[in-house]
């Protein structure tokens, strides 16, 4: 059973919001402009700890390194593709490990990062679920891996798109995940803009239409996988309790709430839901709602029996949902020689 984490941790600065920060035992008495002082080091310059913060007092900086965590978890693994995608295994200070990936590219940087420590979804082919839930992460735990993960990009660029897309199911940390996602966004945070933040889920419609009154204009990620319930209750073990029909109003409602399409995800695992037959179910579905479509080669998973699709069984998947009026796009695989895919690098270092 899953431990259970507080939202945040109020001794967590990567987790508190400023009027938060204000009330931190270490800053009482302190000037209003030492939080902004503060949020400045942290997320502007960078600052790996406290004593970096020059212009806050010495016996300040001494009081909040003594009872305050900035960066809390330890870098267990760092291992860096040949294709320029940086993978980090962390391990926070309970023990517990989760994943989180820096993809670049020539025109942006995207952070890949975790909501929970493992899975309770266990899709049939994903490494993360293998061994179950163990915890959520808590809000600045979250925040935490997209700073890690700017502070590789090694200039003064940092990243343009963040991704929740790593271990564990999002809405079902909805909290956490929530605050988290004001943080990453507020300009007095990281300052990401909302339209470069997707939020990736396997499907539950109540926490699908509880984020879209959120009023944050993210993009929300379906993991859909099967253009059927039959196929998707083989691929996606909830798919029992949740039918394809009660996504689709899920998206509808998204749309209608936020003017946002939802992506559909749609990894291509070789001849179980890469036929023709199913990308025309697949484009029929779209249809049903305001939406585009990603696809995925499958990164083989060790001791699973899935396999990659053929190339021309990935493009011909493409070409049938184009002609059929779909925006698809079939994603460039990166990662393949560093255990890339979610929760792979955690399960061979378990």
């Amino acid at each position: 059973m899953a431990e259970p984490v507080p939202i945040f941790d109020p001794s967590h600065l990567l987790g508190l919001f400023p009027e938060e920060l204000a009330s931190v035992p270490a800053l009482a008495g302190q000037p209003a402009y030492r939080v902004t002082q503060l949020l400045e080091w942290v997320y502007r310059r960078m600052a790996g700890e406290f004593a970096d913060m020059t212009n806050l007092p010495k016996a300040l900086r001494e009081a909040l390194s003594q009872t305050c965590g900035l960066y809390t978890s330890g870098i267990e693994r760092d291992v860096a593709s040949s294709d320029g995608t940086r993978k980090l295994l962390l391990r926070w200070p309970d023990g517990a490990t989760s994943e989180c990936v820096l993809i670049p590219d020539a025109d942006r940087r995207t952070a890949c990062i975790s909501t929970q420590v493992g899975c309770a979804a266990g899709c049939v082919f994903c490494a993360s679920g293998l061994g179950g839930l163990e915890r959520d992460l808590s809000a600045g735990q979250i925040v935490e891996q997209a700073m890690r993960l700017t502070r590789l990009c090694g200039d003064d660029r940092g990243l343009t798109n963040v991704v929740f897309m790593g271990m564990g199911e999002p809405l079902l940390n909805y909290e956490a995940v929530v605050r988290a996602l004001r943080v990453i966004n507020a300009s007095w945070g990281m300052n990401i803009g909302a339209r470069k933040i997707t939020v990736s889920t396997v499907g539950l419609p109540k926490g699908m239409r509880r984020l879209a009154d959120e009023e944050l204009q993210i993009t929300l990620a379906l993991s859909l996988h099967a253009p059927n319930d039959e196929l998707r209750r083989q691929i996606v073990p909830w798919a029992a309790q949740i039918s394809i029909d009660e996504l689709v109003d899920a998206a509808v409602y998204v749309f209608d709430r936020t003017g946002r399409e939802v992506t559909l995800e749609y990894v291509l695992l070789g001849e179980l839901n890469d036929r023709p037959e199913h990308a025309r179910e697949l484009a029929a579905l779209s249809k049903r709602m305001r939406s585009n479509v990603n696809l995925i080669r499958y990164n083989p998973v060790q001791g699973l029996p899935y396999r990659r699709p053929e190339a021309d069984a990935s493009q011909r998947f493409l070409e049938v949902l184009r002609e059929r009026g779909v925006n698809a796009h079939l994603r460039r695989s990166r990662g393949l020689d560093i255990d890339g895919a979610c929760g792979q690098l955690r399960r061979r270092t378990l």
